[in-house]
């Protein structure tokens, strides 16, 4: 299997500088540095070899956030230590770029496509020391090189869903070479704790979703419809998915008899989906806006729908009641649920379907506080979001005590391990 993974990966190659090339015109890479993902002689590096090297590669902006508080305990207790941020996405780049500004320890670069002479050049060029992966992130000629070269190579913030594992035990033979690899593992929750031992990793810890540990600075947020969203009754429904639209307009419905000048904003996982959740609104005789970034919210509308990247925390800073999606849809019952860590952070009150296996642990942690509920139906979201509207002011001290102490705890566990990995 993995002999044929090489041989794949190398005869597509032209193809990949294809479609990389194509997603330029689109602005979905970074124009100027796309290169650095495809061509050798892109791949360069900043180096002072007296200092030690951890490489982390993120994926995403969510995971991008996270691994920051834990360079920055890492760099606290030594000094004589660069880092190197890997990522894949051009939002995730840009992130990265604006959080670094005037920071000379640490450096970004987008992650080479999995294709064995360009990771080669890569690790010839950057040598580090320690290479942590976060989250799900697997690319396994990178990891046999890696392994090869004697390189040590942890993975942080670990997780696999249902649907993920039984695809890996499809191949359980390649698994156990893929995952053997890893030096160390530490694991967001118990199911990928146990999954991962299944999978022939070893040296592996339940620590907790290292996200807990990402601070958010409340005062910094800024929604240019402030005025608006602190005047008005609303709720939000977010990472809503296809049929989960109709439920939070049914709920609206309800609670309009209610609340007369009630508003929803719904922020879909996809926002390509924007135009067709307008549709429904209309269908449903329910006056909507379909919002871009820094466009004004019409104080008229029954529904606003977001279509913009990045804005979630623009809007949970004003709402006191959040419905998280992808847990009302019972046919991906074992793929389901979405992170709930950021509405938590901002004193949201949190509500979920009856489906949330990918993130049962954390739900059930936010239960035990009272931080989230479960609801079945409509009716059920309905009584619960009447109290809240009642009394729309948020409360914060709380809340965000618990889950900081958290967040702590998790961040002091994550870092010792690594740092016993890489001697600091």
């Amino acid at each position: 299997m993995i002999f044929f993974y090489k041989i794949l990966t190398s005869f597509f190659y032209p193809f990949f500088i294809l479609l990389i090339y194509s997603r330029t015109l689109f602005n979905k890479e970074d124009k100027v540095r796309f290169k650095e993902k495809i061509f050798l002689n892109s791949i360069s590096a900043e180096r002072d070899l007296k200092k030690k090297l951890i490489w982390f590669h993120a994926a995403s902006i969510g995971e991008v956030q996270s691994i920051f508080p834990v360079i920055e305990d890492l760099k606290s207790k030594r000094k004589n230590i660069e880092f190197l941020i890997t990522t894949i996405t051009f939002s995730s780049g840009d992130l990265v770029k604006k959080k670094i500004l005037n920071c000379d320890y640490i450096q970004h670069r987008y992650l080479p496509i999995d294709v064995s002479f360009l990771i080669k050049k890569f690790l010839k060029e950057w040598k580090p020391n320690l290479v942590i992966f976060v989250d799900s992130e697997i690319w396994p000629n990178l990891i046999f090189e890696l392994k090869k070269q004697k390189i040590s190579l942890s993975i942080l913030n670990a997780r696999l869903t249902k649907k993920t594992f039984k695809r890996w035990m499809m191949i359980k033979r390649t698994a156990k070479k893929v995952f053997g690899c890893f030096d160390l593992c530490l694991a967001s929750d118990k199911f990928t704790k146990d999954s991962l031992n299944k999978l022939g990793a070893t040296n592996i810890k339940f620590i907790g979703n290292i996200k807990f540990s990402v601070p958010i600075n409340y005062k910094e947020i800024f929604n240019q419809n402030e005025k608006i969203l602190t005047k008005k009754r609303f709720w939000c429904a977010v990472s809503t998915h296809k049929g989960e639209e109709e439920f939070c307009l049914k709920t609206h419905t309800i609670m309009k008899k209610k609340f007369k000048d009630l508003m929803t904003i719904i922020i879909p996982r996809h926002i390509s989906r924007s135009n067709n959740i307008k549709k429904l609104c209309d269908e449903k005789n329910l006056t909507s806006q379909v919002l871009n970034d820094n466009e004004e919210i019409k104080k008229n509308k029954d529904i606003i729908i977001i279509n913009s990247f990045g804005v979630l925390l623009k809007y949970l800073k004003y709402s006191k009641s959040v419905f998280i999606g992808k847990s009302m849809i019972k046919k991906i019952q074992n793929d389901s649920g979405q992170n709930p860590i950021e509405a938590a952070k901002l004193s949201c009150k949190i509500y979920h379907g009856p489906y949330f296996s990918n993130f049962k642990e954390i739900y059930n942690l936010l239960s035990k506080y009272k931080i989230s509920e479960k609801v079945n139906n409509e009716k059920e979201l309905t009584n619960k979001l009447s109290i809240d509207l009642k009394n729309p002011i948020k409360n914060f001290s709380k809340q965000i005590g618990v889950i900081n102490n958290f967040g702590k705890k998790i961040l002091k566990k994550s870092t010792g391990e690594i740092k016993k990995i890489i001697n600091i």
